[in-house]
């Protein structure tokens, strides 16, 4: 059942639409994932959701209500952590729970929200003090305080170091378990891959694609990624012409990776083979999410180019 719905979504600012007609919807449960470029729209598209912004035109619906016109009512089963957020750096942690939760009718209860985001052992530190993983535990516990049954995590990792954004993304795979539906807002596609059940991908204001990380993946021009260290070069117009290959790149050191099908696999070592070459450290793997995410934004920096040029 859904509890987000998003049709027909635009807003524009100067006369540049930004949002472009975005339509998805949110099932319950779910941790549902919004992918695009820099630029693209995403924000924009969950402020709306938020009720942080107005629509020019489509409709907007959270548990049945309009952002807008039920601002308050959506208030109090919406949590968010906005793109950027701040708190007073004297603030301590436990206060910051006190003061968030003082703006909800039935509040959790700080003390034991506080214990499983790990804060416990912080209630007294000051904000200025903390790490930026402590703050990011911190601001999923604010948006958590007044018991939502939907929360907006908007750029959650970024800038944390990589064992602080695993120990992130398993407290969203938590809230998501206790029965939160997680709307979530990452350029990370590591990330999106793990946690998210849906994926929209949105690219110059409009819905690219939307299905499970594994279906964007399969739908990807490239399936199959190969990359090996030739004993000595093979010929590029050779490689070039291997079935299915959509991409080729040669480091520095010399390794050649290919981006192809299962059938490029079987042709490349019988050309390597037919040429006496050895193909050392050979790696075939599956495409990601990486490679679904490029293949469907390749017009977005086409056209930043265009209009850089």
């Amino acid at each position: 059942m859904s509890i987000i719905e998003v049709t027909g979504l635009r807003r524009a600012y100067g006369g540049r639409p930004v949002v472009d007609g975005v339509s998805f919807t949110v099932d319950e449960g779910e941790i549902f994932g919004i992918l695009g470029p820099n630029g693209a729209g995403k924000t924009t598209t969950v402020e709306c959701v938020e009720g942080l912004r107005v629509p020019d035109a489509g409709t907007v619906r959270v548990a049945g209500l309009d952002p807008i016109a039920d601002h308050d009512r959506v208030t109090g089963l919406l949590g968010a952590q906005l793109q950027e957020s701040q708190l007073q750096p004297k603030l301590t942690v436990g206060e910051a729970l006190e003061l968030y939760a003082a703006f909800y009718p039935h509040p959790a209860d700080p003390g034991p929200l506080a214990a499983r985001l790990g804060l416990t052992d912080l209630l007294d530190r000051r904000f200025g003090k903390l790490s930026g993983g402590q703050k990011q535990r911190l601001f999923i516990a604010l948006a958590l305080i007044g018991n939502p049954r939907v929360v907006v995590l908007d750029e959650l990792t970024t800038g944390l170091d990589p064992r602080s954004r695993r120990d992130t993304w398993q407290l969203i795979e938590e809230v998501r378990d206790s029965g939160v539906t997680v709307l979530l807002v990452t350029h990370f596609m590591e990330e999106a891959q793990r946690l998210c059940d849906r994926v929209a991908v949105i690219d110059r204001g409009r819905v690219a694609a939307l299905d499970t990380p594994a279906g964007l993946i399969r739908g990807a021009a490239t399936a199959t990624v190969i990359s090996f260290t030739p004993s000595r070069p093979p010929d590029p117009a050779d490689l070039a012409a291997l079935p299915a290959v959509t991409a080729t790149t040669t480091d520095r050191d010399g390794r050649i990776t290919l981006h192809g099908a299962d059938d490029t696999v079987t042709a490349l070592l019988s050309l390597l083979a037919r040429h006496g070459i050895t193909a050392g450290r050979l790696r075939v793997t599956d495409a990601t999410l990486d490679d679904a995410f490029l293949d469907l934004t390749a017009g977005h920096a086409a056209d930043r180019t265009d209009r850089e040029s």
